[in-house]
């Protein structure tokens, strides 16, 4: 897998400096985000690991989940945001940390060291030796291995979350994931640098977008959690915009009993990036994916 994936990258390594070798995605600023990001006609298919890839072992929303992800191969890590009662930024999904950590609490009432003392748990509730890590932590990690999708929670605020990607310098690996038109745009005025995931559906759902001033340059573009009217992907595809398919759910269960043609039968259609909570699985899918496209060349 790993090699599959490389000669997809082999292009951009002649000519974009600061890509790295392997699984790892390495930009140098958020212009070659946005070159890296464009759809092309036999681009590379990508997977956006969900809560940034749990399996046995490997907490959602953790450091060494997001680097265990990688050795799958190249993959878009999607993070979540929350907010300390201490205003410390800090990779968590819930409300809560009962679910995902040894301790119990709102997140937003708990100082980030009380939360730092905690022990993440897996997805099976068994405790391993990892810790919560800061967005600050997330994004110094991120420049010199993956792009992240940022799932700003609700006690969270963008302009917080575009502040400290600022403060960080990583707007070369950053993704700001907005679920509506006025948080794109408003996220878009903060920074017109930084590349959005917008909720395209829908031809009408383009056209809007664009008529609120974002270009293409600075979109991708989630399709929802099934699959749209195919035209849609054509329409996307000719404005040099990918696309992001959400898998998780139904169409990951549908895997689990189908097998990887599933994932292999999604790309073929038009998707460029699954966010899947199965990250072995959907990477078998781009594997016969590549393999197959290697054959018709």
């Amino acid at each position: 897998m790993k090699r599959l994936m490389l000669v997809g990258l082999i292009a951009l390594m002649l000519t974009l400096p600061g890509v790295a070798s392997e699984n790892s995605i390495r930009l140098p600023d958020a212009t070659a985000l946005q070159f890296y990001m464009r759809w092309t006609p036999g681009g590379e298919p990508l997977i956006s690991a969900h809560r940034g890839g749990p399996e046995p072992g490997y907490p959602e929303n953790c450091l060494e989940t997001f680097q265990n992800a990688l050795t799958y191969g190249p993959c878009i890590i999607e993070c979540d945001v929350a907010r300390t009662a201490d205003s410390v930024l800090v990779m968590m999904h819930d409300d809560t940390v009962d679910r995902t950590t040894t301790g119990t609490g709102d997140v937003n009432s708990l100082t980030f060291e009380e939360i730092r003392a905690l022990n993440l748990l897996d997805n099976d509730g068994n405790p391993t030796p990892f810790k919560v890590p800061t967005f600050g932590e997330v994004l110094d990690w991120a420049k010199n291995n993956a792009i992240l999708t940022v799932d700003v929670k609700r006690t969270v605020s963008h302009e917080e979350v575009v502040a400290v990607i600022e403060e960080h310098e990583a707007e070369s690996c950053s993704i700001v994931i907005t679920y509506n038109l006025d948080q794109a745009a408003r996220v878009h005025k903060l920074n017109p640098d930084l590349m959005l995931s917008v909720t395209i559906r829908n031809q009408d759902e383009w056209e809007r977008t664009l008529a609120s001033g974002i270009q293409p340059p600075n979109i991708v573009a989630f399709v929802g959690v099934g699959e749209p009217e195919l035209s849609l992907y054509s329409l996307l595809h000719e404005n040099g915009v990918r696309t992001i398919l959400g898998t998780m759910g139904n169409l990951d269960r549908k895997a689990d009993k189908r097998g990887p043609r599933i994932y292999y039968n999604l790309y073929k259609n038009g998707a460029d990036i699954l966010s899947t909570d199965r990250v072995p699985a959907a990477t078998e899918g781009i594997e016969m994916y590549v393999e197959r496209e290697l054959e018709e060349r």
